[in-house]
Order: structure tokens, then sequence, then C-alpha cells
């Protein structure tokens, strides 16, 4: 079976290997998926990008024969999908197998920003314990017993609860709707939520609606002893404001694994000590990445064979 494919972005090795050993595939990830050839322009069926690539209404329309665009991640906010189904192309993505991985990481940044865990090791490894003496380094904040309020109550907010549950926290969430089979107290507020919490978490999709959903009103809710964690989407969190908070001290500290101009992170953001900072991550594990590849190959699969794809995007839903 032979089918042309453009890579448009970075996809790990393991996926190419699945798809050139069936398919063809043209590798544009250097040059953005942008190309002047008119075979492939002409010809191509299947684009493959990640969820930190732009697949804008401009670069849909050089592929004129184009019917899928394979994500490799499960955030999509960078296609254009409801331009993509509105010409008749399904594009899928990779929910569910990165669950527990992105939980993971937010409960690890939650505990590494509340007990000051990388600053406590680069006390130990500098010698300032040595010359120092015992009982110089600072006290941290006390995580059980405390309060998380998570934005989102979706598949990686749920894990989140899950975790932070056995930490005896209490829990509370703002979604769009009450999830019924959560036993955490409801905010249909998410101002209340953040003068509720000590830790805020963020799992909500980047989609325009969530643009700056965490800004300046809500973050000085948090307050001043409040911690932010974002393992969501950079574009989610008004990244400008939230360094005035943290100069001005209007938040205790935060963690980041996302960031507005990935891979870029200003200077200042940087430099503060009360700040965790990760490169988009959360979910690079190798067990995690691999299934991640094995669910984009087996989309490609089933929709060149005709079969019902396994994860097209909500937007998708009217295509047959």
């Amino acid at each position: 079976m032979r089918a042309l494919i453009v890579k448009q972005a970075y996809i790990p090795v393991l996926l190419e290997d699945l798809i050139n050993k069936k398919y063809a595939m043209v590798d544009l990830a250097s040059s953005h998926g942008i190309t002047d050839d008119s075979e492939i322009l002409d010809s191509a069926e299947i684009l493959i990008t990640n969820g930190e690539a732009i697949v804008g209404r401009d670069l849909i329309d050089r592929y004129k024969n184009l019917k899928l665009i394979a994500n490799f991640g499960v955030g999509y906010d960078g296609i254009d999908a409801s331009y993509a189904a509105s010409k008749g192309i399904f594009v899928t993505n990779t929910p569910g197998v990165l669950t527990d991985d992105v939980a993971d990481l937010g409960v690890g940044l939650l505990l590494a920003l509340s007990r000051n865990i990388v600053k406590a090791d680069h006390f130990v490894k500098d010698g300032s314990w040595q010359t120092q003496g015992m009982g110089t380094f600072p006290w941290t904040k006390k995580v059980s017993g405390s309060k998380v309020g998570i934005v989102g109550m979706g598949r990686i907010g749920s894990a989140i609860a899950k975790r932070l549950s056995a930490f005896d926290v209490t829990i509370g969430y703002c979604n769009q709707k009450p999830v019924n089979s959560a036993d955490y107290k409801y905010f249909s507020s998410l101002i209340d939520l953040a003068e509720f919490c000590d830790f805020l978490i963020v799992c909500v999709p980047g989609v325009k609606a969530n643009n700056h959903l965490i800004d300046e009103k809500v973050l000085k809710a948090l307050g001043p002893q409040g911690y932010l964690i974002n393992i969501s989407r950079g574009s989610v969190v008004d990244e400008q404001y939230l360094t005035k908070a943290l100069s001005n001290e209007e938040i205790k500290g935060a963690a980041l694994d996302v960031f507005e101009h990935e891979p870029h992170v200003s200077e200042i953001l940087r430099s503060f000590e009360n700040v965790i900072l990760t490169p988009h991550m959360a979910s690079a594990t190798h067990e995690t990445r691999k299934a991640m590849g094995q669910l984009v190959f087996d989309n490609i699969e089933a929709f060149l064979q005709g079969k019902e794809l396994i994860t097209p995007v909500p937007e998708c839903n009217k295509l047959k």
C-alpha cells in the first residue's frame, strides 16, 4: 500500500520508522511544511504535524489533495481544525495515552514548587549546606492538608485530582459544568476558585476561548501565598502579567511546563528563584511517546483502509 505523506513538523524516529516501512513520506519539517514542489502539493494526502506547530488556512490550501491531518499530541490549537473540516479534511490527535504522564508531572511540579526542591538541590550541590550549616535552608510550604484548585476537570484534571487525594488535600475545580463523577468542590467562578486554593493547576485546552484565561484578576485572586502550575498551553496564561505578578510578589511562585512563545522564554521569567520551568516535557517519557506514535500511525492506517478514525477531533465529527 502506498500513500504520499508529508511530515510537516518534528515526530519521533519510532513513528517515522513505522510510516516508512509501508508508505512514502516526504520530510519537510526543517522548512515548516512549506514547499513549492507541485507534485507534492498536488498529490499529498496526509500531513503529519505536532502540538506545537502551526497548520493554518494558508498551509492547508497549498495541498490540493489533502484528506487527513494527523497530529502528534493531544493539543491541536495550532491547527485550524474548523477550516480543515469545512474542506472535508479530517484531523486526529492523541488523547488518553498521555494523561498519566501529564498528571504525574503536574503533581511533581506542585511538590517541587511547594518544597523548594530545585533550590534545595542547588543548595547542597554548590556547597552552601556545608558552609552555612544545618537549619539555614528556608522552610517550605506543606502540601498535605492544603487546598488545590484544578482548572478543567477533564482526563488530565481528573487524574491529577485522583493523585492528590492521596495527599489528603481539599480539591476544588472550575469547569464548564459540574462533573457528576467528581467528588470535589465545584466552582462556577474561576476567581472564586483562585481565592479558595493554595495551588492552582491549569489543565484546560489551548482553544481561543481559553486565551489568557489566567489573567490579572485570577492571579490577584490567587494572592501572595498562592502558587500557579501550568501544564496545559502557554496561551492560557497571560505570561506578561504573570511576570509582573511574580515581580510584585502578588503570588508566591509558579511552575510552568508551557509558554506563550515556545521555545522562547523571557530572561526575567528565567531569573526568578521561586519559579520552576520545564521544556514542554509533560508527555515526554519513552512509554508515552511510543504510544502516541502508535496512535498516530493507527489513525493513518484506519483512514487509508477506509475504517473509522480512532481519535478524530470534535470539529470533524460531522465528516464521514
